[in-house]
């Protein structure tokens, strides 16, 4: 039995370890830390460096699976956003109109966003430290250092919840892990106030216009296995011809910005429990929250929610 009591900082080590800085470990970290446990978060990367700093920010479902499960996560996390978009200068998350072209969403999907849709959209630059905020305010502590492995962190906390993204590929080992490949441009904006977007049906190549405060991001593709970190001049021209076809006086905008990130893709996320030996005789509880593609923005206190509740008594769940 893994031998859990929620802020118990008297053993001299943490109640849970959660590795990954990106947008689904703060989050994760968040719940946890403001159900009461003692919480480390080991990241080797600042926010900035995590590819969640170079998401889009739309809470919409997108490029992941099981269909089905993420509709959930995401319906439960928009009702957070929504709330989360009542302080938008603190948050970085409004609700904005916009169009999803080329798809009609789920039909819960559109009892949520109404026609035309409303959804949030989250500025990533002030989101993700206002979340490091939040873990702090409920006394957890990030922690820059790389796990080497699970077993390392099962030594150093009796609850690890992984959230390592595409680095699970290497550290769990799981070999389901793909990476996708996202460039994006930021534009000064010449008055695009809504939201637009086409992503096609598995399309690698979408197009999409969203405002957020520091400028206009303009997007985007969808690479598989494809991992150059560096942007691609050609990509970033075509980019502009999409989105200038649809807003015309975004063809000569001046680019403030390029940006490149790769989406932690799976056939399905992985979001399950397994015991770990801790190398003291006893065992470890993880519980795995990753491989959430595009979309993990959209699903991310869903899907914290729901490790919370795999993490059990502790924490209230």
């Amino acid at each position: 039995m893994v031998d859990v009591t929620a802020g118990d900082g008297g053993r001299g080590r943490p109640d849970a370890v959660v590795i990954g800085g990106g947008v689904i470990g703060l989050t994760t970290a968040v719940v946890l830390a403001e159900r009461g446990m003692d919480v480390r978060l080991w990241s080797p990367e600042d926010q900035a460096e995590t590819t969640s700093a170079v998401a889009g920010g739309l809470v919409w479902p997108y490029r992941i699976e099981p269909a089905a499960q993420a509709l959930d996560w995401s319906v439960r996390s928009f009702r957070h956003f929504s709330w989360l978009a009542e302080q938008p200068r603190s948050t970085g998350v409004r609700l904005l109109r916009g169009r999803m072209a080329g798809s009609a969403p789920p039909a819960a999907w559109t009892a949520l966003t109404g026609t035309p849709p409303r959804a949030p959209l989250v500025d990533m630059e002030t989101y993700l430290p206002y979340l490091a905020g939040r873990f702090e305010a409920a006394h957890g502590r990030v922690e820059r250092r790389a796990a080497r492995s699970l077993h390392e962190a099962a030594a150093a906390a009796p609850v690890v919840v992984n959230c390592s993204g595409l680095g699970a590929r290497e550290l769990v080992p799981d070999p389901a892990m793909r990476a996708v490949r996202g460039q994006i441009l930021v534009v000064e904006n010449p008055g695009v106030e809504e939201w637009y977007v086409d992503a096609g049906s598995g399309a690698s190549e979408t197009t999409y216009l969203l405002p957020q405060p520091y400028g206009l991001i303009l997007g985007g593709t969808a690479h598989e296995d494809a991992e150059e970190r560096d942007p691609d001049m050609a990509t970033a021209e075509a980019i502009v011809r999409r989105c200038a076809a649809v807003r015309p006086e975004v063809a000569d905008a001046k680019v403030r910005a390029h940006r490149v990130g790769l989406r932690p893709s799976r056939p399905g996320v992985r979001l399950e429990s397994e015991l770990l030996s801790d190398g003291r005789g006893g065992e470890s509880l993880c519980v795995h929250n990753y491989g959430h593609g595009g979309a993990g923005v959209t699903v991310s206190w869903g899907c914290a929610v729901d490790a919370a509740r795999l993490v059990g008594p502790a924490t209230g769940g």
